[in-house]
């Protein structure tokens, strides 16, 4: 199907249509590693019944197992790790007001992982229909609950990982205790709970200056982003507020 764009030129057109060669390309080789990932082996299984805290029915803290996080007839979970307490390199600016603003500022919420996590918080409900989706963060149940709260959070399920060595087990928390932002799936077979995939772009060498990108196919805003003439701002990161 051939089309144009009013106004358009033809050297404009010319190089568009190579340029749709190369999304169609990309759309190809991404279809292909989604391939590869489905059919990875079974992965390793998890080696504790990890106890999180998070909420009950009434609003009081309760446990809750990873075994409990897979609903009836959803077999896969994913759980991202959001930096709360950010990285201690991280000096943007904190909140502008409400009880999280009045922590300490490496205490506080990771901007990069707040932006992601409101953009996921729209899609959580759609997510739902077919897996488990959870956040999980090093801090304390009471603070991950007020911040949310405070970010207008209404479908992100949200968990604590303060008292268990889940982020460490699967590399979203360094040897110093540094968190860091990863994004791990399991899968429940009749036997046991299994590790699937990890987004270890996070560990990756990089190219040039790129960022890791190891959630890149699931960030919406990077993604725009690209589609325009000015690209990725290189001197720019997200903040709590603008």
């Amino acid at each position: 199907m051939a089309i144009a764009f009013p106004g358009e030129s033809a050297d404009y057109r010319a190089a568009r249509d190579r340029l749709l060669e190369q999304e169609i390309e990309l759309r190809r080789a991404m279809e292909a590693v989604a391939g590869s990932r489905r059919a990875l082996p079974p992965g390793g299984p998890v080696p504790q019944d990890y106890v999180f805290q998070g909420a009950g029915a009434d609003g009081a803290p309760t446990s809750v197992r990873l075994s409990e996080l897979f609903e009836r007839g959803k077999n896969s979970l994913v759980i991202y790790s959001f930096m709360f307490p950010r990285d201690p390199g991280d000096n943007s600016p904190g909140p502008a007001i409400g009880k999280t603003a009045a922590l300490p500022l490496e205490e506080g919420p990771c901007p990069s992982c707040t932006a992601l996590l409101d953009q996921l918080d729209g899609a959580a409900e759609h997510a739902r229909q077919h897996i488990n989706f959870v956040v999980v963060a090093k801090t304390s149940l009471p603070r991950l609950l007020t911040f949310a709260e405070e970010r207008g959070w209404r479908r992100l399920r949200l968990l604590s990982s303060a008292t268990n060595t889940y982020n460490r087990d699967y590399h979203a928390e360094t040897a110093e205790g540094f968190q860091r932002p990863m994004l791990n799936v399991f899968h429940r077979d009749p036997d046991t709970i299994r590790h699937f995939w990890a987004s270890e772009l996070l560990y990756a060498p990089t190219d040039d200056d790129q960022e890791p990108r190891h959630v890149g196919t699931i960030e919406p805003l990077w993604n725009l982003f690209d589609l325009t003439p000015e690209g990725r701002p290189s001197d720019w990161y997200e903040q709590l507020s603008y």
